[in-house]
């Protein structure tokens, strides 16, 4: 199963994140923690080129935390990086101070020009709901302060006051034309970044219990089959998913399931993983 989902808003979202990357010190990107590769657009490395950086992996809290630990150290070799949880929170003051330390350098040079910047201009980008509305509430404590029109906002986008030194643009979710790796589109789906009726739920919720079933078995015990493998079918039973017949109405037991992995119900679970 093929799937690929880039809407006609999204090439826009790309111009004009290129346009306004010019008014910014610091790009913030979230990234899933669940899929902490998989969660990370491609174009992004081409767009913000030298660019500050700073990556956020986020649903820390619905990701297993032995595996966030390992990326967190690897992903590190290329740049700050910090697990967090725009629900609960945790990881969250990190940020304003690590956001700081990242234009040190920069307002160090501009001194010795005689520019003196008060404020840290950040843009924060993502996949579609990757949790950037929920993080910006985190940061401003839900108020979202407005500090009105700045160079780079267009329609109705507005610099928003996180700190008394740090600004953040919000950029809409933006994905990628084309998925050369099959995996990255299923992965992105079961965890909701692209929209379900561009895809076959029933087709895609068999491949995720397939991968369950050989990396991470312990992730589908909540539905307690005592079958050598679970699939769509025996949870559909078990959930009573039943039909005239007996039969089992399989694209209602696949809504259930990812519904269930969506909201961390199989528990911990990352699907990304270091060879």
């Amino acid at each position: 199963m093929s799937i690929q989902w880039f809407p006609g808003h999204m090439a826009k979202t790309r111009r004009l994140l290129t346009e306004q990357l010019k008014w910014v010190d610091v790009v913030l990107e979230l990234a899933d923690a669940r899929i902490p590769v998989s969660s990370r657009n491609p174009m992004l490395h081409k767009l913000l080129g030298s660019k500050a950086r700073l990556l956020l992996l986020n649903k820390a809290d619905l990701a297993n935390p032995n595996w966030t630990s390992k990326w967190v150290k690897y992903l590190k070799e290329s740049g700050p990086v910090y697990a967090v949880s725009a629900t609960s929170g945790v990881g969250i003051k990190q940020i304003v101070p690590e956001l700081e330390r990242m234009v040190l350098a920069k307002q160090a040079r501009q001194a010795e020009k005689g520019i003196r910047q008060q404020m840290i201009r950040v843009m924060i980008v993502g996949i579609p709901n990757i949790g950037k509305s929920s993080l910006i509430n985190q940061l401003t404590g839900g108020a979202q302060a407005k500090v009105g029109n700045k160079p780079g906002v267009t329609r109705g986008n507005q610099w928003v006051r996180i700190h008394e030194r740090v600004e953040l643009l919000d950029t809409p979710g933006m994905l990628w034309p084309k998925f050369d790796d099959l995996e990255v589109g299923r992965k992105l789906a079961a965890l909701g970044a692209i929209k379900d009726d561009v895809f076959d739920i029933e087709e895609l919720s068999t491949w995720v219990i397939e991968w369950f079933n050989q990396y991470s078995p312990d992730s589908l015990a909540r539905y307690k089959i005592s079958e050598p493998e679970v699939t769509l079918e025996s949870i559909g039973r078990k959930r009573g998913c039943l039909i005239h017949g007996g039969r089992v109405d399989t694209l209602k037991a696949a809504r259930i399931f990812l519904r269930d992995l969506r909201m961390g119900q199989l528990g911990s679970i990352t699907m990304d993983h270091l060879n």
